[in-house]
C-alpha cells in the first residue's frame, strides 16, 4: 500500500496554471495525494471574513504533511505567504520551495524558510515530496 501525502500547496488564484501543472506533475509521477489547499470556490475564500480564513489555512496547514510553495520571487508578495510559511514553522511542517521554469531569482522569506529547494523537474519534485513529506 503507497502512502497517501497531504500536501498544502500555497499559492494566488492569478497563478492556478501552474498550480494545476504542479499537480499533474505529482500525480503522473505516481505519488498519491491529497491537497490540503483551500479551494478558491471554498465558501470561507468567497463570503467569509480574513480572519476565518486564515483560521481554515492554519487547520489545513495543522493536517498537512508539508508546504509547497513557489520559489519565484514573484510568487511571495502574497499577504498570505508569509502567514502560511510561520504556520509551518510553528506545527514543525517541511517546506519544500519550488523554483519555476520561468523564474531564476528565490524571495528571502523563501530561502531562509525552505527546508529545500529544487527546480521544476517532475522527478526532482516527486522524489522531493516523498523524502519530506
Amino acid at each position: 500500500m503507497s502512502k497517501k501525502y497531504k500536501i498544502f500547496m500555497s499559492h494566488s488564484w492569478t497563478d492556478g496554471d501552474i498550480y494545476d501543472g504542479l499537480e499533474e506533475i505529482i500525480k503522473n509521477e505516481g505519488i498519491e495525494f491529497q491537497k490540503y489547499s483551500i479551494a478558491e470556490e471554498d465558501p470561507v475564500h468567497v463570503n467569509g471574513t480574513e480572519k476565518e480564513l486564515a483560521s481554515a489555512i492554519e487547520k489545513k496547514i495543522k493536517e498537512s504533511s508539508c508546504l509547497v510553495i513557489m520559489a519565484g520571487k514573484y510568487f511571495t508578495y502574497s499577504k498570505w505567504i508569509n502567514k502560511e510559511i510561520e504556520l509551518a514553522k510553528v506545527y514543525k511542517k517541511p517546506i519544500i520551495a519550488i523554483r519555476p521554469w520561468t523564474s531564476s531569482q528565490t524571495s528571502t522569506i523563501v530561502q531562509d524558510n525552505s527546508d529545500e529547494i529544487i527546480h521544476w523537474q517532475a522527478g526532482l519534485i516527486a522524489n522531493t515530496i516523498r523524502k519530506w513529506g
